[in-house]
């Protein structure tokens, strides 16, 4: 076995462990609220939007909900700036776990992830960036394990980042407007992000039925949008 590998192998073990321990102990997962954002980010100008930026990164990069974030966001700025930092956090995470696996993944990861990263592949090829922009679109489906399966799949990171940063933006402008403070009726701010979540899920699950071309993503987002898994052998050519 070659030191390459081995180094590597090393390396994603320790890097995981570090990870769990960080998380564990500095309870991030409950550390980031609403006390946390009134503490260290409202009222911190540049800084506070840099460190909402770099927690919500990592927050997700480790597969915690973007929605958690995106809710924060609307809760410590504007609806407008609270969507666009929120989406920009949710995409450093998004940026941090691709390279993450584009890094580890050709001879560790791929042993996991080789077959949904092959579907993946087959699903973007012609149109990377539009069907990027339908994948991140869909209410449904693992997000870390989309960008796991993208970092150990042949698409360019060019592509990816912006379709996804373009997809993630619907769910999070809803969810920063729960999470914010604008002066609305709050049974009419939840029944105006309900109306706009469904309208996102709706066209996400529309444009995958109408533009997959025979091709199947994930096996839970068929069985979520009740659309049969296609065989590999009955798809259509591999892309």
């Amino acid at each position: 076995m070659k030191a390459r590998v081995i180094f590597k192998g090393l390396a994603l073990m320790l890097s995981l462990a570090l990870l769990g321990y960080l998380f564990n102990t500095s309870d991030l997962g409950n550390s980031v609220n609403e006390a946390w954002i009134d503490a260290r980010v409202r009222g911190h100008g540049i800084n506070g939007a840099l460190l909402f930026l770099l927690m919500g990164g990592i927050f997700t990069a480790i597969g915690l909900p973007r929605q958690i974030i995106a809710f924060l966001g609307g809760y410590a700025f504007s609806i407008g700036l609270g969507t666009v930092l929120g989406a920009l956090a949710a995409l450093l995470g998004c940026m941090l776990s691709f390279f993450y696996a584009r890094f580890f993944g050709k001879g560790l990861l791929r042993a996991r992830l080789g077959e949904r990263a092959g579907r993946f592949d087959r699903f973007i090829h012609d149109h990377p960036f539009s069907m990027t922009v339908l994948i991140r679109l869909l209410p449904v489906g693992s997000n870390l394990l989309t960008n796991l399966a993208a970092g150990i799949s042949s698409i360019r990171p060019a592509y990816f980042f912006s379709g996804t940063l373009l997809g993630y933006l619907p769910q999070t402008l809803v969810f920063a407007l729960v999470g914010s403070g604008v002066h609305i009726a709050p049974a009419l701010k939840l029944a105006l992000a309900i109306g706009l979540f469904l309208i996102s899920g709706l066209l996400g699950a529309y444009l995958y039925r109408r533009f997959r071309h025979g091709q199947s993503l994930d096996a839970q987002v068929d069985a979520a949008l009740d659309e049969p898994l296609i065989p590999h052998h009955e798809s259509s050519t591999p892309r």
